[in-house]
């Protein structure tokens, strides 16, 4: 399974194919191996990754689900991956390592581990990759769902689409209050990031995994990527992997 693919400054992409993060040639349509994390613990796999602004990669792990958003706890861990392939463990106990990004001045690193129903802060060396200060930005409330992927705008506000939600709320993580809530008309609403000429669109992943027939007849889109126009934000070109 593939939990993310991020470009590659030198061509191609890194992905995180079930423990290992590899190499894409788009060209070619093959891939090799670059690393391989999380060696005792078999059952992992990894989920959400992300560069930073000077091209390191950030990607979490997960424990086996049972069914989806159901898993062993505490198995998961969050890495870091710098041009040299140096691998570095910054987070463990991690239930379902998700959504990252990086405020505007690059100054702070936001996370969510899906099973807290958080969005956590934390205080963000770009030089070293160091992680500190851990903070809690936004609790997600009853009907919410679960945190899942998170991208920020050109503001510096937050989008984190909410699993088993049907939404993507906008949060300002100065204040921690919400701003704003798109619905979409799915319920497990996965990702979410800006796109378009100038980054106007908001994009948004769904799943259908785990519905049932009844479910699937109520969401005949569920599995399908959404564009959210007209929310009067712009976002930011995504950064690539430096090794």
């Amino acid at each position: 399974m593939v939990g993310f693919a991020v470009p590659r400054s030198s061509g191609g992409y890194v992905a995180g194919v079930g423990r290992s993060i590899v190499a894409v040639d788009w060209s070619t349509q093959t891939m090799r191996s670059l690393v391989e994390v999380d060696e005792d613990k078999p059952n992992n796999r990894l989920n959400d990754g992300k560069v930073d602004p000077i091209g390191r990669l950030l990607a979490g792990t997960m424990g086996m689900e049972e069914r989806p958003a159901v898993v062993q706890r505490q198995q998961g861990s969050l890495f870091s991956l710098t041009s040299d392939l140096t691998v570095t463990r910054h987070l463990s106990q991690v239930d379902i390592s998700n959504g990252l990004d990086w405020s505007v001045d690059q100054r702070t690193f936001f996370y969510i581990d899906s099973l807290s129903l958080t969005v956590d802060a934390f205080d963000y060396d770009s030089n070293t990759g160091q992680l500190g200060n851990r903070r809690v930005v936004y609790h997600l409330q009853e009907g919410e769902g679960l945190p899942d992927g998170m991208t920020v705008d050109a503001d510096g506000r937050l989008w984190v689409a909410c699993y088993n939600g049907g939404r993507v709320i906008n949060i300002d993580p100065a204040t921690g209050v919400r701003l704003q809530t798109v619905s979409l008309p799915v319920m497990k609403t996965t990702s979410c990031c800006f796109g378009g000429p100038d980054y106007t669109d908001l994009y948004v992943t769904s799943a259908s995994l785990g519905l049932n027939q009844s479910e699937h007849r109520q969401q005949p889109l569920a599995g399908a990527t959404f564009k959210v126009t007209g929310l009067g934000v712009k976002g930011r070109p995504s950064n690539s992997f430096s090794g």
